[in-house]
């Protein structure tokens, strides 16, 4: 199975491919969409469109991983950030890709077994899943990579589906 993880944003969208058979992982590419601050908004959508797009037409994932979004304050961000995950979603349905949403909770409890593991935790558990040799930068790059592996873990089985559904 191959599983393309995005963290949301608009300043920089991290993303990445992985590899899942017989479970073991294995990093396929990763990387981020960066925009410059003070760059048109509405440019900024269409530049995160067309490489997200670019990218996810390469790679043709069995699926696309995506951060469910939660902000408690400010709502200028978080309606910016939606704005460009749904370019970001966009694009996968324009490939026909088959898009699953996870919380930040499902993520960590995916990748350390702990719902409550602080970023480094994470990002640690994240490299070394994937065998690599350092934490992937900027650290969206790493949080896309460990979306990436919640679906991995979401899609075995029955229960695990049923736990991830219940979002315990």
């Amino acid at each position: 199975m191959i599983v393309f993880g995005i963290d949301p944003g608009y300043a920089i969208v991290g993303w990445g491919a992985i590899s899942f058979k017989s479970n073991t992982y294995k990093a396929l590419g990763f990387g981020a969409v960066e925009t410059k601050a003070h760059t048109d908004f509405n440019e900024r959508l269409e530049y995160i469109y067309d490489e997200i797009y670019s990218v996810l037409n390469r790679c043709r994932p069995d699926a696309l991983a995506i951060e469910r979004l939660y902000f408690q304050t400010n709502q200028k961000t978080a309606i910016n950030v939606a704005q460009a995950r749904g370019v970001t979603l966009l694009a996968a349905q324009k490939l026909k890709i088959p898009i699953f949403e996870y919380t930040p909770l499902q993520v960590k409890t995916a990748v350390t077994g702990y719902g409550k593991a602080k970023k480094p935790q994470v990002m640690e558990m994240t490299r070394r899943l994937l065998h690599l040799d350092e934490v992937p930068k900027p650290d969206d790059t790493a949080d896309a990579l460990a979306i990436a592996i919640c679906h991995t873990q979401a899609a075995g089985s029955a229960l695990r589906r049923e736990i991830f559904r219940k979002g315990i």
